[in-house]
């Protein structure tokens, strides 16, 4: 059984690309605008799944377990006080730039395999949290600002548990070190990732 989740996360994380385009609101439902909403921009995509990679290396520690949920947790409540912060009106700058330097960073942390305090983990993914909420924000346009706002913080959860199941499953997949091994290799992909999409851009 865990195989296949496994699998279906990894499927899951490659088929996520950029020809997930913004629904329309007046179409689909600004619920179903705000859940495709990550799925736009690969930047967005690596960022949640490598939070979810790093929370896996951070949460399998003994007596640090709750960092499995604690941190994807807190990028997605940071996320959300950045997009009211947005619709509300407050300027925030540099947030395209910072968003592109969360996918290289966290993929990095997932790289070296971080070991930090669940709290700092929190913190250190919240940073850069606010600033992908308040980039959903400043796209708002026509939806209504709280079924958009369930719907991207729904679709981010489900990135990170993507990243979980990742991080998880190639550790019991291919067992002990050579787990461990495989998803810094991912994390590293995922910052490498990150370097390409800010040199491409």
């Amino acid at each position: 059984m865990l195989r296949k989740i496994s699998l279906a996360a990894l499927a899951l994380a490659a088929s996520a690309a950029p020809a997930f385009a913004h629904l329309n609101p007046a179409e689909h439902g600004s619920f179903m605008a705000g859940v495709s909403h990550p799925l736009f921009g690969i930047d967005h995509i690596l960022a949640m799944v490598a939070v979810g990679l790093w929370a896996a290396q951070l949460g399998t520690r003994k007596g640090f377990e709750s960092a499995l949920w604690l941190v994807p947790a807190a990028f997605v409540g940071t996320m959300t006080i950045g997009f009211a912060a947005a619709i509300s009106g407050a300027p925030l700058p540099f947030v395209e730039p910072v968003i592109l330097a969360s996918v290289v960073v966290i993929g990095l942390l997932a790289a070296m395999s971080l070991n930090v305090p669940t709290w700092a983990g929190m913190v250190m993914v919240g940073f850069f949290a606010f600033f992908h909420g308040h980039a959903h924000g400043g796209e708002l346009g026509s939806a209504g600002a709280a079924s958009f706002g369930i719907g991207f913080a729904l679709s981010t959860a489900l990135l990170h548990a993507a990243g979980i199941a990742i991080g998880l499953g190639f550790g019991r997949l291919l067992g002990g070190e050579t787990g461990r091994v495989v998803t810094r290799l991912a994390g590293a992909a995922t910052a490498l990732g990150g370097v390409w999409l800010a040199v491409a851009g």
